[in-house]
């Protein structure tokens, strides 16, 4: 409810990244993640309630809004502190190369928000960058996969000892999977709690990404035993996410999305080997 399972997700799949490239991260880059992350998230669903009381019949809120638009005065404060926090790090220990990459990162998030959380007047839309997010050829869902996984991903990215080595391509494809598990996490939470009843194809999905994940992390065992070990957690991820599909009549809403991002932490079995 307080938002605490995507900064969690974050900093587990981070530290997974890293062990899967012999890489260390400093103690400094899971505390980064964990603020930035939960601010973000905080944020969006404070505005995502905002619109939704002022909306209601076009903008359905859920019980993680509510709770949010309760706690305001207590989340909203606390969510900028943390974002300051983020920021002191980043201007104080983060090397210059890292910020130049963090920047591209934050500004398309930054361009995400600004898409999803302006709201229209007279029907039009508020500026003209706002159609990509919009396109079914390129669904919010996967967009956002896109920018945590990269999150995720960039301090290691910037730990590699060769730029184009074989680590760093076991990574880009690791990386690529696990886009698609956050895309699935994503897409499986909007199919449940879809008002118009339509059907969804998560669990094909699911066990589809596995399969096709079991494959991958067969191939990289004998090369890059530990980026397979890692595809495989998230072969497992995206399983249970289809077998939560097939429960979804018989949990709660809570108790189903709650358990969505819970799956997600599968690579954690790999960090305390």
């Amino acid at each position: 409810m307080a938002s605490l399972d995507a900064p969690t997700v974050a900093v587990v799949w981070s530290l997974a990244f890293a062990w899967a490239a012999q890489i260390a991260l400093p103690v400094w880059i899971p505390i980064l993640l964990a603020l930035a992350t939960w601010a973000v998230y905080v944020v969006d669903r404070l505005l995502d309630a905002r619109r939704g009381f002022r909306a209601p019949r076009v903008h359905r809120l859920r019980e993680r809004h509510r709770f949010h638009w309760r706690y305001r005065r207590v989340l909203l404060p606390s969510a900028l502190a943390a974002a300051c926090g983020a920021g002191s790090l980043i201007i104080g220990v983060m090397p210059r190369a890292a910020m130049e990459r963090n920047f591209v990162l934050a500004s398309v998030t930054l361009a995400y928000f600004t898409s999803v959380h302006t709201p229209r007047e007279s029907g039009r839309r508020a500026f003209s960058f706002r159609w990509p997010f919009e396109q079914l050829v390129f669904p919010v869902e996967l967009f956002i996969a896109c920018v945590f996984t990269t999150g995720c991903l960039l301090p290691v990215f910037c730990r590699l000892p060769a730029a184009f080595g074989p680590s760093f391509a076991g990574l880009c494809g690791t990386g690529a999977f696990y886009v698609m598990v956050a895309w699935l996490n994503s897409y499986s939470i909007r199919c449940w709690e879809s008002a118009n009843g339509t059907p969804s194809r998560v669990f094909v999905a699911g066990c589809t990404l596995g399969g096709a994940g079991f494959a991958g992390a067969w191939l990289l065992s004998s090369s890059q035993p530990r980026m397979g070990a890692l595809v495989a957690m998230g072969c497992v991820s995206a399983l249970l996410l289809a077998f939560l599909h097939r429960l979804r009549n018989r949990l709660t809403p809570l108790t189903l999305r709650a358990c969505a991002d819970l799956v997600l932490l599968a690579p954690l079995a790999l960090l305390l080997r």
